[in-house]
């Protein structure tokens, strides 16, 4: 049912956003038609003549248009008739261009009010942190922290911890022998095995059954992350170097040993690099009491765990009357769409690689289980749609041929120009980009579907 339920949300979308155009056109004097639900792709499922119009339901559900007489070649509608979308002053083209987009821009806001006003609360998109229970084996490092069950957690590694995902990315990028090392610690070490072994040098073969006295090991460096790398706005960079098969195969024979006997193959540079691959530390800073702490450091195992359970729970802003409401909906909506438009920057930046686009089918998976599982689900699903509305508003403005950001470049060219573009140049332009839409479609929805299977969301 809550499938069900983020689909018709979904629907909702695209019937504001083409009712958008219809009504813009129809203001104008302009015939409409078609009004099409999903994209004329295989077989229609439903069609029904009201009036002048044409409502059609195809079986290609992602999408939807509009269509006006210029683009049905056997539309009986003269040429010369001012009821042609053409025949139109360019701003009245313009307006009807851009009403999809502003009636989704509408409807976002609407759907944040009416949650603001039906729930009471409008989320902060920030998150309190605690510690319910540890349950790392006794001697394990978080026993020997000071960590507690109950302990508010402000900071990890001087970083405010506002998100519920924020303990694990540090966890993770943390952990014991991931195999990557920073080169200033290898060097380090390099100085201090040199000096207890000073027979050998660098890059020279140790001889096999020779003995390397090690000295005692030394932690890497905490990492550094902030805010946009936290939520996945900005890659994670990666400065480390990965050790060598050879010296990976160091790094674990000599756990927990003071002395390395060589095989014949490993070189004092090389061992070096494998007492280098330790874990690194976490430091964290608690709320305990009304009181902020600063704890001993932890040091998460080869999984990339530390041994607690924690829970998050997001911070609500309470709505107090109708100026609270909309104050806090502007807010809530500016607040993410700074966030999609960052987003969008970073993807056509390369900071987020196209495997990790995900679309309708996500989509529809993750609205659904939030609807399913959240207390307030059906507040969330509202404004999850929400902010689908608003990122369809900006995707369908960008200026690519086949989107309303496209048609809306093609009408400012003709304005500066001072006459028509030719109508067979616009229209093999926007049949090249509706084509890289629908690759990009099947990429998406490839996407989903794989990050499906091996249960990513």
């Amino acid at each position: 049912m809550s499938i069900i339920i983020m689909i018709l949300l979904l629907s909702i979308l695209v019937l504001v956003h083409e009712a958008g155009h219809y009504f813009a056109a129809r203001m104008f004097g302009m015939k409409v038609e078609k009004f099409g639900f999903g994209l004329p792709i295989g077989p229609t499922l439903y069609e029904k003549k009201v009036g002048d119009l044409t409502i059609l339901v195809h079986a290609f559900l992602l999408g939807g248009y509009v269509s006006f007489p210029d683009d049905e070649q056997d539309s009986d509608l003269p040429k010369n008739s001012p009821d042609r979308f053409a025949n139109k002053p360019i701003y009245q083209r313009m307006v009807v261009i851009s009403a999809g987009v502003i009636a989704n821009i509408i409807c976002a806001f609407v759907l944040v009010l009416l949650t603001a006003f039906l729930w009471g609360n409008i989320p902060s998109g920030k998150y309190d942190i605690y510690i319910n229970k540890i349950v790392a084996p006794k001697g394990e490092s978080v026993w020997n922290s000071g960590l507690k069950a109950g302990d508010k957690i402000l900071e990890i590694n001087g970083t405010p911890t506002d998100r519920g995902e924020t303990l694990l990315i540090f966890a993770q990028k943390s952990k014991k022998h991931d195999g990557k090392i920073d080169d200033a610690i290898a060097q380090q070490n390099y100085e201090r095995l040199k000096k207890i072994n000073p027979a050998y040098t660098q890059d020279e073969t140790i001889p096999q059954g020779a003995v390397i006295e090690l000295p005692a090991k030394i932690s890497e460096k905490e990492v550094k992350l902030s805010k946009n790398e936290i939520v996945g706005l900005q890659k994670i960079k990666d400065t480390q170097v990965e050790l060598t098969d050879e010296q990976k195969k160091i790094r674990d024979s000599i756990v927990d040993k003071k002395i390395y006997e060589s095989d014949g193959t490993a070189t004092l540079n090389d061992i070096a690099y494998a007492i280098s691959d330790t874990a690194r530390p976490i430091y964290i800073k608690v709320l305990r009491d009304g009181k902020t702490i600063n704890l001993k450091p932890v040091y998460p195992d080869k999984n990339g765990k530390i041994g607690v359970e924690f829970s998050a729970k997001e911070v609500l802003m309470p709505v107090k009357g109708a100026k609270s409401a909309v104050v806090l909906s502007t807010k809530y909506l500016t607040d993410q769409t700074y966030l999609l438009l960052y987003g969008l920057k970073q993807i056509f930046t390369g900071q987020i690689p196209l495997k990790e686009l995900h679309g309708i089918v996500a989509i529809t998976k993750i609205g659904g289980d939030t609807i399913g599982k959240a207390q307030d689900g059906i507040f969330y699903g509202l404004l999850l749609t929400a902010i689908i509305s608003m990122d369809l508003a900006i995707v369908n403005f960008l200026p690519i041929p086949a989107l309303d950001g496209g048609h809306f470049l093609f009408l400012v060219i003709e304005k500066l120009r001072g006459r028509p573009l030719d109508e067979e140049k616009v229209n093999m332009v926007a049949n090249i980009g509706f084509m890289f839409l629908i690759i990009l479609m099947i990429l998406v929805v490839f996407n989903d579907i794989y990050a499906l299977i091996t249960h990513k969301f």
